[in-house]
């Protein structure tokens, strides 16, 4: 039976009128900040966004290029998002992490542009103390030349730097610092208010970052298993190991050698969890752990909210990831 034939014709055009109301509607959002006179801000993915929203305030209208649950390295840009680029006040994004965002900056000619990248010092991290040894061994020469290269190094893989600084409290805070100069320059009405919304914002994440160097000073073991190296910084920043499954890239395979090499250090370090994230596959995850009697968690790094993430926005999400490392880890 065709249900399509009970529905009067009637309905079906009113719904594809409401529908193309709908989707004008959404078309539209990127003009919001020019709509309401607000100073528009476009972010290429959470992070960014949560900054822009913080610290601009009332003062500002800020869309996202990357939609809740869209994992931001897959992100795809049409060239009407390239065009509606051009009609921003500013652009928030950190290069590499996003090509197709890099793209569509570059060809959009935003007059204010601001790579977060630029605004702090990325570092480099492999998956791995042991993984980057053995990565070494096998790709000497042409790699590890790639990897004295500042601007150049911002590649989202094993040789290139790690764009993931808002999962380190400081870092993150240090970028909050220079989007707040940025806005106040490009905004200077509002400049007084940009200034104390940053300065709330540094506060709150400078006791964040307190929380963390408190929660996990002590604890059993320092070293956790992620499917996503995403955390370097973070295991930098409060002394511990991250052995990753895979790379930076969330979508590479590892080696069956690298799920070998992760079972022993899961026994040698005492280990107790591995962990996945929300908008990638857990699957890998799920089969070491099944191979080596561990446990599950999530270990969020924040590259978007859905109705999965364990907190509302950054600060709930940080703290959840907070009270799973302290589990799995065994702080005293």
């Amino acid at each position: 039976m065709n249900v399509r034939r009970l529905i009067p014709a009637a309905t079906i055009a009113g719904s594809v009128t409401l529908g193309m109301v709908a989707l004008s509607a959404c078309s539209s959002s990127s003009a919001t900040g020019k709509d309401s006179g607000k100073f528009d801000v476009v972010a290429s993915f959470y992070p960014m966004q949560f900054l822009a929203e913080e610290i601009g305030g009332d003062h500002v209208a800020v869309s996202s290029l990357t939609k809740p649950g869209v994992e931001p390295h897959d992100l795809e840009i049409t060239p009407q998002q390239t065009a509606a680029l051009g009609e921003a006040d500013m652009v928030l994004y950190l290069k590499s992490l996003q090509p197709a965002v890099d793209k569509a900056v570059e060809q959009a000619a935003v007059k204010n542009t601001v790579d977060v990248a630029t605004l702090t010092k990325l570092e480099e991290h492999g998956t791995g103390h042991a993984e980057e040894e053995r990565a070494g061994d096998e790709h000497a020469g042409e790699e590890h030349a790639e990897e004295g290269h500042g601007e150049e190094g911002h590649g989202h893989d094993e040789a290139g730097a790690d764009p993931h600084i808002w999962l380190d409290p400081a870092k993150y805070a240090e970028a909050a610092k220079g989007v707040g100069k940025a806005l106040e320059k490009a905004d200077p009405d509002h400049a007084a208010d940009y200034k104390k919304n940053t300065d709330a914002l540094v506060g709150k994440l400078t006791a964040l970052d307190t929380e963390f160097k408190d929660g996990l000073k002590n604890t059993t073991t320092k070293t956790f298993i992620t499917t996503h190296s995403a955390f370097g910084y973070l295991a930098e920043r409060y002394g511990l190991d991250q052995e990753g499954i895979s790379g930076l890239d969330p979508e590479s395979e590892p080696s069956p050698a690298r799920m070998k090499e992760l079972q022993k250090i899961a026994a040698q370090e005492k280990v107790t969890t591995v962990f996945f994230e929300t908008l990638a596959s857990d699957k890998t995850a799920k089969t070491l752990a099944a191979d080596t009697g561990l446990k599950t968690d999530v270990l969020d790094p924040l590259e978007g909210i859905t109705d999965k993430s364990q907190g509302d926005d950054y600060f709930g999400v940080m703290r959840a990831n907070l009270e799973n490392l302290r589990k799995a880890l065994g702080a005293k």
